[in-house]
């Protein structure tokens, strides 16, 4: 069989990583983007071992590390009191345990640098303006169209996110259900925040009814900040609506003054609503598949949304490689690979809101009591060592 053709509908991280890791097996990609450039939001996200080997295992590792920070460990810290639990170590404990570092990374800069790699391995596979109209699929192949144009490959992978084209094409509009859950989120500049406050390491500020996470991004220039609230009817699913500082501020009235410090120094606060999705049962018809958030979108609270798709663009080229090209069965065992643990992730990481938010929180004494149980060193594990383990270049696919 002639080289594969593979069409990746999305310039996003997990269609980047899909590409990359294609295009070093040797397979033929075009990545298709609507937008005129590739950018991400300025926004943080945490990056875990488990990533970080796929990252390792693309080539692009030491790029991103001297863009990324690499947290010392993950806290708790109480809502009003400001009271301080170690959740885990990281930094050279991650890389003994686990053979990997743990990030808190800029998404513009992981973004970068897969975009970097790809055009090393192709440098015009990666084309913009490109917004996605929708596809047909026949026995010899696929044809994505663009509004003013169509692409021919013999594959399509829609990696166009949450709120994928081609997941509504293949498998109609699906519901999302309002989770109840509202999101701040914003970057601040290190210098405005005091001195205490600087530091390389992730933090989860937990109390009743709502939560805080914030770590360093960007060689430690920035703060990323994400503020979540329940009980507010937001139901915007969009990380560009901006709210302000005052609405930020009075959702977390009476917090500890460093919450409030961070909300200060915010430039633009924005707002979106948390949308819960039920894993879907199936993923591929014929030769069209998904990645990421378009197959199995995630709320936050594991920190495992942009992991799970970087597994799933390594683990996809595996499985095509596996397949000898057989583009079909290849699909199917990408899928079937990554099913059960994507959809272990979308299940524990909606249990995890509830553990942020219990009505213990509300008191010191209940605190204590709450956050030594649901944080105990063997239920840290449980929760934490199935996913940094994963090795995506071993389990079978």
């Amino acid at each position: 069989m002639n080289t594969p053709h593979v069409l990746i509908a999305g310039g996003g991280i997990g269609g980047l990583a899909a590409a990359l890791a294609l295009l070093k097996r040797g397979i033929d990609v075009e990545v298709y983007e609507q937008a005129s450039e590739l950018r991400e939001v300025g926004a943080g996200v945490q990056l875990s071992a488990n990533a970080i080997r796929v990252l390792h295992e693309l080539g692009v590792h030491d790029a991103l590390r001297a863009l990324a920070c690499e947290a010392s460990g993950k806290e708790v810290r109480l809502w009003n009191t400001g009271q301080t639990w170690k959740l885990f170590d990281l930094g050279a404990v991650s890389v003994e345990r686990y053979g990997f570092p743990y990030y808190t990374v800029y998404r513009p800069d992981l973004l970068a640098v897969l975009a970097e790699g790809v055009q090393r391995e192709k440098p015009d596979a990666i084309h913009l303006n490109a917004r996605c109209t929708g596809f047909d699929q026949s026995a010899g192949g696929v044809a994505l169209h663009f509004e003013g144009g169509v692409a021919r490959g013999d594959a399509l992978i829609g990696a166009d996110g949450v709120h994928s084209r081609i997941r509504q094409a293949l498998f109609g509009p699906g519901e999302a259900r309002f989770t109840g859950l509202v999101a701040w989120r914003g970057t601040i500049p290190m210098e405005r925040l005091p001195a205490h406050m600087r530091r390389l390491v992730g933090s989860n500020w937990v109390g009743p009814g709502r939560h805080v996470v914030h770590y360093p991004v960007h060689r430690g220039e920035y703060m990323n900040f994400i503020g979540v609230v329940e009980g507010r009817d937001w139901r915007v699913e969009s990380w560009t609506a901006s709210g302000s500082r005052d609405e930020c501020r009075a959702d977390f009235a009476g917090w500890h003054r460093d919450v409030h410090a961070m909300i200060a120094n915010i430039e633009t606060p924005y707002l979106w609503a948390l949308l819960g999705r039920a894993p879907m049962e199936k993923w591929s018809v014929g030769r069209v598949s998904l990645l990421g958030d378009a197959c199995h979108p995630t709320l936050p609270f594991l920190a495992q949304g942009a992991a799970m798709a970087l597994e799933d663009g390594y683990i996809l080229a595996r499985a095509l490689q596996a397949a000898g090209g057989d583009l079909e069965p290849g699909l199917a065992r990408y899928e079937t690979s990554r099913k059960e643990r994507t959809g272990k992730v979308v299940h524990g990481s909606a249990e995890m809101a509830g553990r942020f938010h219990n009505p213990a929180l509300a008191e010191a004494a209940g605190a204590q009591d709450y956050v030594n149980r649901e944080w105990s060193e063997e239920r840290v594990k449980r929760r934490y060592e199935w996913l940094f383990t994963y090795d995506v270049t071993a389990v079978p696919v």
